[in-house]
């Protein structure tokens, strides 16, 4: 299969076959009344932001916020307002589509696609193993979804090879925060804490373009930013530290450093509710602020600063973003900044504490319940027998049918169509071609492969490579849950019965198991039905959802996990268990109660500039756009506020460079070359340039970042990578 597959015929272009026309199974909602509202939420990100949808009797969606929901508080940010545009964006997939002997996407019945995708699942399994066929999955998937794909991976696939996109987002901080509190969850507190903090630091986070309707719980406080730009949170900031690119370990080893010279240690809450100071001290008392400033950048006097700042004030927050996360040392930065946390007392007090703003939509959600590499559903590890026990007991299986862990998302990727590698891939909510590092060698790996499967709404960069792409519905033609930020589980409600020949993603693996030879009755396509199944799976994992039910969220309780069953004595019912909005109050996750220190030392980064290479590139997202842009691509509002890709240097060296503002340049590493126009941005650091990665072709960011991974998370170093820019020639 070619690298330039035709693209998918267009969705209005012609009939829809027999088959798609007949209507759709049972798992697809009828929507509502016209004129009848449903409150359900963003298509977006972690926050979740309520939202009620309307729809007029031509069938438009319409969306204002949810009055009252605390979140956004009435609030949305500009993808919100404009997210009902993308329901029947012209080029929405309407059809299956299989790629005929010809080489192109042809129109196809549903019956047949999955016949033929089973057929060709059943042959490449028959031949290499069951391990030759794999799946990669997305953090906007429901829970229900990512459960489901989870169980059907390990058993009707009988793969290991399971694992999704969230790799690429916060497993970083999912790893620390287990090694340090025995439970990750992006906050342990409810968003609305953070309006009545004094002082918020924000580490590598940039929620004014990211996230907007968070700033409204943060302009109360005192904001301390850490971020290589001037970003808009930072320009909020009262204290603004730029630190070289992959320089953030060094930075978050010194502000510890600082907080136990100038003595501002809670040595109570250190003693009485932490163990391993001693051994974190040891790694970090070389971090003089003076050192670290010659690493970093950042002044000794700014970082003390900042350590002052965060321990005079009473109520204080401390939150990671994917600044500090994506690096090949994302796990000890982030520990290192829990280090910092703990040692000033902040975490399980009220006002206080460490969380992580996780990025996708489902992103907790979508992580806790089986998608990843080596987790089964409820946050168990798929290695530990107990919860092999307990999750084969729920499925009908025996545990040693269920496969073992597989390999984490980018080495997935990596491995396709190599010897001993698959040779399938059936991807569900994410798009590679675009948002994988080593983006370009990704793209030859997936177009190498016997059988490329995508089921998404619109033909976004990977489906254009696949085999068979397959209709599947959007956020407001489907019904189920979703976990913010927050861990706050909320009801996505359906407003419209989607187009004729769509289907659900849980109908679509149904129809999948069914002709691999599962039983039927194993892949429900109610949603709820699933959600029922997963509260059992969940029943005393990290994660227990347990207690948690479509009908207590349908009252309008807030609900935070872990919210487990309440059995009364004697087996009566007692109570329903409240939920957990705080988490480690009473004592941390681990069984003496005790959060751990992290013994972490500064490391470079993985790749450094020199003479070819001279500065660091690093990547992040626009106010306008989310994640690889195939959804805020396609809306006109949001694309004329960001059109193409933009690389932000500073204008001093623009200069030396002989590049202009406006002026397309060529910006290379040592993996490939994207082209961008040229932004220049006096307050960017002059070493380092900063590019968008929602754009695809030649404007991908992601031809630059390389595939040096964290040796825990297995997370890719996206934000840096040494780069040279140079004009490019006019065409």
């Amino acid at each position: 299969m070619s690298d330039r597959a035709p693209a998918p015929a267009g969705p209005r272009a012609g009939a829809a076959p027999a088959a798609a026309r007949a209507g759709t199974p049972g798992d697809i909602p009828a929507g509502i009344p016209a004129d009848t509202p449903a409150d359900t939420h963003c298509p977006y990100c972690a926050l979740q932001c309520g939202t009620r949808l309307s729809r007029a009797a031509d069938g438009a969606v319409t969306v204002r916020p949810t009055p009252g929901f605390p979140v956004n508080q009435g609030g949305l940010c500009q993808k919100g307002w404009t997210a009902p545009a993308l329901l029947d964006t012209p080029d929405r997939l309407r059809t299956p589509l299989l790629r005929d002997a010809g080489g192109t996407l042809a129109p196809a019945g549903w019956d047949t696609a999955l016949d033929t995708i089973a057929g060709r699942l059943r042959e490449l399994r028959a031949r290499y193993g069951p391990d030759a066929v794999a799946v990669l999955g997305g953090g906007g998937l429901t829970n229900e979804k990512a459960y489901l794909l989870g169980k059907f991976a390990r058993l009707a696939l009988g793969t290991s090879q399971i694992d999704y996109n969230g790799r690429f987002c916060m497993s970083s901080a999912a790893a620390a925060g287990n090694a340090a509190f025995g439970i990750d969850r992006g906050l342990p507190f409810p968003v609305t804490d953070l309006a009545g903090a004094e002082v918020v630091l924000l580490a590598g986070a940039n929620p004014a373009e990211t996230m907007p309707p968070l700033m409204r719980h943060l302009d109360g406080p005192e904001l301390i930013v850490i971020d290589p730009r001037r970003t808009p949170t930072a320009e909020r900031a009262a204290l603004h530290l730029q630190p070289r690119p992959g320089t953030d370990l060094a930075l978050a080893l010194g502000l510890l450093h600082a907080a136990v010279a100038e003595e501002l240690l809670d040595h109570d809450y250190i003693e009485t509710r932490t163990t391993g100071f001693d051994a974190c001290w040891r790694q970090a008392r070389e971090a003089w602020p003076e050192r670290v400033e010659a690493i970093t950048g950042v002044p000794a006097a700014d970082q003390r600063a900042a350590v002052r700042m965060l321990a005079a004030a009473g109520r204080r927050y401390l939150l990671t973003g994917r600044g500090s996360e994506q690096h090949s040392t994302g796990v000890d930065t982030v520990a290192a900044y829990i280090n910092l946390a703990l040692a000033l007392g902040m975490p399980g007090r009220p006002g206080s504490g460490y969380g992580c703003l996780t990025g996708q939509g489902n992103g907790q959600g979508g992580r806790e319940h089986g998608q990843k590499a080596d987790q089964l559903p409820g946050y168990r590890m798929i290695t530990d027998p107990a919860a092999r026990g307990h999750v084969a007991r729920v499925w009908g299986v025996a545990p040693e049918d269920l496969p073992g862990a597989g390999r984490s998302a980018w080495e997935l990727l990596d491995s396709l169509a190599t010897p001993g590698g698959p040779r399938a891939l059936l991807v569900f909510g994410t798009n590679p071609v675009v948002s994988a590092p080593h983006a370009a060698r990704v793209a030859r790996k997936l177009a190498a492969l016997d059988l490329l499967v995508v089921a998404d709404f619109v033909p976004s960069e990977t489906a254009r490579l696949a085999h068979a792409v397959l209709p599947v519905t959007q956020w407001a033609e489907e019904d189920g849950t979703m976990t913010s930020l927050e861990g706050r589980v909320l009801r996505r409600r359906a407003v419209r019965t989607p187009p004729p020949g769509v289907r659900g993603d849980l109908d679509v693996l149904h129809g999948l198991a069914v002709r691999l030879g599962e039983p039927a009755a194993r892949y429900p396509t109610s949603p709820r039905a699933v959600f029922d199944e997963l509260r059992r799976a969940s029943a005393g994992g990290r994660a227990d959802y347990s207690g948690i039910s479509y009908e207590r969220l349908d009252s309008g309780e807030a609900l935070y996990w872990p919210c487990p069953a309440a059995p009364g004595p004697g087996g009566a019912r007692a109570a329903p268990h409240p939920g957990t909005p705080r988490l480690f109050l009473d004592g941390f996750a681990h069984p003496d109660g005790r959060a751990r220190f992290a013994p972490v030392g500064h490391r470079e980064a993985a790749e450094r500039t020199g003479p070819g290479f001279p500065l660091h590139a690093t990547t992040g997202r626009l106010l306008a756009h989310y994640q690889s842009g195939a959804q805020t691509r396609r809306i006109a509002e949001l694309t004329a506020a960001a059109p193409e890709p933009e690389v932000e240097i500073h204008p001093d060296t623009a200069a030396r460079l002989g590049v202009g503002d406006g002026q397309r340049v060529r910006v290379s590493s040592a993996r490939g070359s994207t082209v961008a126009r040229a932004r220049l941005v006096a307050t960017l650091r002059t070493d380092t340039v900063f590019l968008p990665f929602h754009f695809p072709g030649a404007g991908r960011a992601n031809l630059l970042t390389g595939t040096a991974l964290d040796p825990v998370s297995r997370m890719p170093e996206f934000k840096v990578s040494a780069v040279c820019v140079e004009p490019e020639p006019a065409p």
